[in-house]
């Protein structure tokens, strides 16, 4: 069986941790583990996942829940409550449904005080890692029989019925993924036809009828570069010489968004040296079955702009394409004569040091899992037998998921942001004293999450400051984001005004003042706040965007859930410590609350970057609107939230809204005959929040009602839908939303709606 494990890694020459590997996650197959009902319990629900996996997408998250629960002999005390049609929900009922769920959720608090979760559901995440492993000879050494049996289930969960494979899970199919599944199927050990249910067969059918792998996206063309299934000739130029402009050119690394940055800095090693792998017998009957035409007859450089039409979400204008032709064509046959090859050389020295400076200052992590297996396997070409692959190896394991659709790559985990959401949901109800050892675990791992100093020379490869920030996963990725900060920060503060005793010593006043700067460094002029690092590189750059099937990934840009979040902390900040920086953070709320106002949509809504997508985005714009004194009384922006919640509120009570939203950037409903719970929660709690029980609480009651009424009888919500995303096309499963969300609701409901008591 598979066993989630906590905090190793002090044991390994190559690990090293800032804080003793507090949050480290990882999974390890057990074979004796387990009694035969434990095992059949597992396997039970990995075949009633494949049942249903067009029915319900993302798991449900069971292999490592089912071992917590079992660990902790959890058994629901609070019998299941209901609301019966043409009744009211009585004060009783709703606390005996938060109980309950409370009950769940803190039985699944792990040894370090976070709540485990998955954050996947990308169908690019695991293909590159496979190659990583099979290109430097390590795929049998790090992947044993398990992890290449779950991987192979994973992809056959999430197959489409037309054989190929989407963007996310919840996606239509697409050549890119369909080309790098089918090529991992291959590679852990699947024939031609092999598969379930045919499925090598049905995909590379898919592959051909669709006009074969050159039509993949560019990251996929890359990759089958690398691996030696596709040209160099292919791809479009990714010139290392990058990395020596002067900062006045305005397409220098530093103004660039740090998640494309990063992706490049690798691939252009790559490009620079032409890099291919072994072309093993295996590698040469792949180059035969993924084209209509034999593979020595492609006329590759007429490839490097053909782009199958379901990859092509944003499409590369002319300007662009005439940019890549002149390197091509001009700067590449320049830069590969003499004297001009040694700048290519030093370039390729130049990109390799870059690699080195973010692999150390993340603990070998990286910022994520598109570039972890590209700077791992950068490193083994460079140096295949030096210290840098091997502290790679063993950071693989933070990367690896399982649940009971398989295992997968998840994003980099998300330990941080979680457990943030859990605090603020438990705290909501007011219950403090019956969860105090829940709450004391929770607030050590915050604390002592937080990142405590910036990093040595950062200017000089393009780092922000990072003293004082929290990260979306754990200490040691070390990569400062603004709205995880601001949660970090306002769980920290909320523990501060709560009895030591009960929660533990309260932060360090000066370890919040470096929070508080780390936040107010990130706001724009425009009073938003972006995640990651200042914004200000020309918007013009976007145009350049190499990437199909994202968009806005070229440059940063402030987000309203960063700049929501910044002022809700801040608020916060300035009661308990009102003399510092006061006109600074003042002024800092004042300018985030305008771009609320100003990035309102015409409906009323408001578009969520992070989450799914105009229902998340406005339950983000009510609280920070609210935090900085705008109210539905006071504020024309609060009103025309509230409205556009109650028009699109279901007749069961809940909200439901498509993924697609996401790209099209218009509020699109859901096409299912159920609402959607985690923004039925979002919905409800921000119509609390719109003052909407003032008026009229029936919407209210009527999405309590639906929280409490489909609550399992273990406390638990069922999942049912992608909540995440990134980069508007690229949906994520955020598995703990399904728990925090709905908790934070009835919590909220209990406490700060007026409801009637059977005891009154």
């Amino acid at each position: 069986m598979w066993k989630i494990k906590y905090g190793t890694g002090a044991e390994d020459p190559y690990l090293y941790s800032t804080n003793n590997f507090l949050g480290r996650q990882i999974f390890e197959f057990v074979p004796d583990a387990g009694t035969p009902e434990e095992r059949s319990e597992v396997e039970e629900a990995r075949q009633n996942f494949y049942r249903n996996r067009y029915k319900v997408k993302p798991c449900g998250d069971h292999i490592w829940r089912l071992q917590m629960l079992r660990e902790r002999n959890f058994k629901q005390t609070i019998p299941k409550v209901m609301v019966e049609d043409g009744e009211e929900a009585t004060y009783e009922i709703v606390d005996a449904a938060f109980r309950r769920s409370v009950n769940f959720w803190s039985a699944l608090q792990s040894p370090h005080g976070h709540w485990p979760a998955e954050l996947s559901g990308v169908m690019f995440f695991t293909p590159p890692l496979v190659f990583c492993m099979y290109i430097s000879g390590h795929l049998n050494i790090v992947f044993n029989e398990h992890h290449k049996r779950e991987m192979l289930w994973y992809m056959y969960c999430h197959q489409n019925e037309d054989g190929g494979w989407g963007l996310h899970i919840e996606g239509p199919s697409m050549m890119m993924c369909t080309v790098l599944n089918y090529l991992a199927m291959r590679i852990l050990g699947e024939g031609p036809d092999g598969g379930l249910d045919n499925a090598c067969a049905r995909a590379r059918k898919w592959i051909l009828d669709h006009g074969g792998a050159m039509g993949s996206g560019s990251w996929g063309k890359t990759w089958m570069a690398i691996l030696g299934v596709y040209e160099w000739d292919g791809c479009n130029p990714i010139p290392p010489e990058f990395w020596f402009y002067p900062s006045v050119v305005p397409l220098h690394p530093s103004k660039m968004f740090c998640y494309c940055r990063l992706t490049f800095l690798p691939m252009s090693y790559f490009y620079g040296r032409k890099f291919v792998g072994q072309i093993t017998p295996l590698i040469s009957q792949l180059r035969e079955e993924i084209y209509n035409q034999s593979y020595n007859e492609i006329k590759w450089s007429r490839m490097r702009h053909v782009c199958c039409e379901v990859d092509n979400y944003y499409p590369h204008g002319s300007v662009q394409r005439f940019l890549w032709d002149s390197v091509y064509y001009v700067g590449e046959t320049l830069i590969n004569t003499w004297p001009f090859y040694k700048i290519r050389e030093r370039a390729i020295r130049k990109a390799m040091d870059h690699i080195h400076y973010e692999d150390e200052h993340s603990r070998y992590i990286t910022i994520g899992c598109v570039e972890k297996p590209l700077m791992m396997l950068a490193c083994w070409v460079d140096d295949p037998n030096g210290e840098y692959f091997k502290k790679h190896i063993p950071r693989v394991a933070d990367y690896l998921w399982v649940a009971e659709d398989g295992i997968t790559v998840q994003s980099f985990g998300s330990q941080t942001w979680d457990c943030s959401l859990a605090i603020q949901a438990l705290l909501a109800g007011n219950i403090n004293d019956e969860i105090a050892p829940v709450l004391k675990k929770a607030h050590e791992f915050i604390k002592h999450s937080q990142v405590r100093e910036n990093l040595p020379d950062h200017l000089d490869h393009f780092r922000h400051i990072s003293k004082g920030a929290w990260t979306l996963s754990d200490r040691d990725h070390g990569w400062q984001v603004s709205d995880c900060t601001a949660e970090g920060l306002k769980c920290c503060l909320l523990f501060a005004n709560m009895s030591a005793e009960l929660v533990g010593e309260p932060m360090e006043a000066e370890c919040m003042y470096d929070a508080v700067n780390v936040i107010m460094s990130l706001q724009a002029k425009n009073g938003g706040v972006s995640p990651w690092e200042p914004t200000g590189a020309p918007k013009w750059l976007e145009w350049l965007n190499p990437v199909e099937f994202l968009e806005d990934l070229v440059i940063e840009y402030e987000y309203m859930e960063c700049t929501s979040s910044s002022i809700q902390a801040l608020n916060l900040f300035r009661e308990l410590y009102p003399e510092h920086r006061r006109k600074e953070v003042d002024a800092f709320i004042t300018n985030a609350a305008q771009y609320l106002e100003d990035t309102q949509m015409p409906d009323g809504s408001w578009y969520g970057n992070w989450g799914i997508c105009f229902v998340y985005g406005t339950w983000f714009a009510i609280r920070g609107l609210e935090a900085a004194g705008k109210t539905y009384y006071n504020c024309q922006a609060v009103r025309r939230g509230v409205d556009f919640l109650l028009k699109t509120q279901r007749e069961d009570g809940g909200w439901a809204e498509s993924y697609t939203s996401c790209t099209n950037k218009v509020y699109t409903p859901f096409e299912g005959d159920h609402s959607i719970l985690v923004q039925t929660a979002l919905g409800l709690m921000s119509l609390i929040h719109g003052r909407q029980a003032e008026r009229d609480p029936t919407p209210i009651h009527k999405a309590a009602k639906l929280l409490i009424n489909s609550q399992l009888e273990d406390g638990d919500f069922p999942q049912q839908a992608l909540m995440g995303v990134y980069m508007r096309n690229c949906m994520l499963d955020y598995a703990a939303y399904r728990n925090n969300f709905p908790i934070w609701a009835l919590a909220e409901y209990r406490n700060l709606v007026l409801l009637p008591s059977k005891i009154a």
